[in-house]
């Protein structure tokens, strides 16, 4: 009995199968693209990059369908461009992942899949997006201080007062020895008194350079 998970391709493909599959690919594409956009800041030619990759892939793999030295060709051409690109965020890494393999699955001829694959993904990226993770409380505090200043136990009390915990991950020195420049990676007691911390340690600290950064901003490249 026919249903609409059985592949639209059969052998060979006409003109029309060929437009139906750029045509899922591109929708597929497009709904990444739209999740994507609407919980992070990308980039428009990403999003545009989005919606066409799938399209090419699924044309790519029509083209080699059968042949395993065009295959192998392919493969190797596609490899290089992973050198020549710079390490991307894990989201969009995963989204790029995702636009493939419902590229791939319209050049099978699995368009529903195709689609329902990439409805189910990108509602599940949403979802876990908006979901309270213990990393969420975490962020990394850059403190500039004098060299007059004794940073080792400079900061405790404010450190006690407003968070949970804190590490000292790297001190060097900066401006010729006269500054150090302190990175800290802590957990904050409450988020709303964030300004209140900041305005404590710029007054402990010579009114200097500080700044609060959410912790997982520097560590989601792959």
């Amino acid at each position: 009995m026919s249903s609409i998970f059985d592949p639209i391709l059969t052998g060979g493909f006409s003109v029309g199968q060929y437009l139906l599959c750029l045509l899922f690919a591109g929708l597929c594409g497009a709904v990444a693209a739209l999740a994507l956009g609407r919980e992070s800041a990308s980039s428009r030619s990403f999003l545009i990059s989005l919606v066409v990759l799938p399209v090419i892939v699924a044309t790519v793999i029509l083209m080699v369908n059968g042949s395993v030295g065009t295959g192998i060709a392919v493969a190797g051409a596609f490899s290089l461009v992973r050198f020549r690109s710079a390490a991307g965020k894990a989201r969009d890494i995963s989204a790029i992942f995702l636009v493939m393999t419902a590229g791939l699955a319209c050049a099978a001829g699995y368009v529903a899949v195709a689609l329902l694959f990439t409805l189910a993904a990108s509602g599940l990226m949403l979802l876990l997006s908006r979901m309270p993770m213990a990393c969420d409380r975490f962020a990394a505090l850059h403190i500039t201080a004098p060299e007059s200043l004794h940073f080792a136990n400079a900061f405790d009390d404010l450190f006690d007062r407003y968070t949970k915990s804190r590490k000292l991950v790297k001190a060097k020195t900066s401006n010729m020895g006269s500054l150090y420049k302190l990175d800290y990676r802590i957990e904050m007691k409450d988020p709303a008194e964030a300004q209140e911390f900041l305005d404590a340690l710029r007054c402990r600290n010579g009114n200097l350079e500080i700044a609060l950064l959410n912790d997982t901003e520097g560590g989601e490249e792959l």
